[in-house]
């Protein structure tokens, strides 16, 4: 069976298809992906501590001193939380031997852009305030969380404290929806229904600028950025924002990795221990953040 044959039929058993509904309801994806979550395998002996400022701390297993992984969960910023992403998180911080640090972002609509990004913000401040340097931090995030965390990444380099490095998973980077790939993915991808971004994208925005750079980091500048890791699959409707997004952080000088599967499901590596992909695409994100840190240690 095929990688996408095995993700679908599975993501088919935890979620109800939403592009067969007549009305986008965020609490019914909330719904939805807390069904799922409750399937999703995490490593053993996983923590997950929530700390004061909605910070949760995810490890498993022994972690490196004064280093963190701040990561942002996916969920099309109107659902998820680091309880439905700890198994991956968890995962990353084993293989990595790094801490997670992950926030708990307010979600649209009831808390529409630029919420999440102004958690974003504070959440690096807070690390900040515990004595993690710039340079102890990687940034990290899957879907929409990859876009929040390029859009920190833009925020960070802008004000001259960029992190160690960025890595993300199928991120979301152009709410303005010009990629091609939505439209010439749109029977490939077994899980974001193409048809349905714009209502997902109205209550997000609120009437916001689509191609404000702190909702859509295709559009932010990079100033002296760290390497940036890029996850991707071929067959996923957001495919062109992870092409786009390396070649705009190249064009400015930036170092990225773009690791590209030619068919895999969005944000393939939340289903780590049911498809062989999810692990290997973990560890080389975990070998980056390890090499990045020794970089900055030299």
């Amino acid at each position: 069976m095929s990688v996408r044959l095995a993700a679908l039929n599975l993501g088919l058993r935890l979620l109800a298809k939403p592009s067969l509904r007549r009305t986008f309801s965020a609490a019914q994806a909330a719904r939805d992906l807390d069904r799922a979550a409750v399937l999703l395998r995490q490593p053993p002996f996983l923590r997950r501590i929530e700390r004061p400022g909605g910070l949760h701390w995810i490890s498993a297993g022994r972690c490196a001193p004064r280093r963190v992984i701040l990561h942002f969960h996916g969920g099309g910023y109107i659902t998820g939380s680091p309880a439905t992403h700890q198994g991956v998180m968890g995962r990353l911080s084993k293989l990595s031997a790094i801490e997670v640090c992950a926030p708990k972002y307010p979600l649209a609509p009831e808390a529409p852009f630029p919420a999440a990004f102004d958690a974003a913000v504070a959440a690096w401040g807070r690390l900040k305030g515990l004595g993690y340097a710039p340079t102890q931090i990687v940034l990290s995030g899957d879907s929409a969380g990859g876009g929040l965390a390029l859009a920190l990444l833009a925020r960070c380099c802008a004000h001259d404290e960029p992190p160690a490095a960025a890595v993300v998973f199928s991120p979301w980077t152009d709410l303005s929806m010009s990629g091609k790939s939505l439209a010439a993915n749109a029977r490939r991808d077994p899980f974001l229904p193409a048809s349905r971004m714009p209502e997902l994208v109205a209550l997000i925005l609120h009437g916001a600028d689509p191609a404000d750079p702190r909702i859509s980091p295709l559009f932010a500048r990079f100033p002296n950025c760290p390497p940036v890791m890029i996850h991707h699959s071929e067959t996923e409707i957001l495919a062109d924002d992870s092409r786009r997004m390396a070649a705009h952080l190249r064009a400015q000088g930036a170092r990225v990795d773009l690791v590209t599967l030619a068919d895999a499901p969005h944000v393939w590596p939340v289903f780590d221990g049911w498809i062989p992909e999810a692990r290997e695409t973990l560890r080389q994100a975990a070998r980056f953040v390890q090499a990045s840190f020794a970089e900055i240690s030299r």
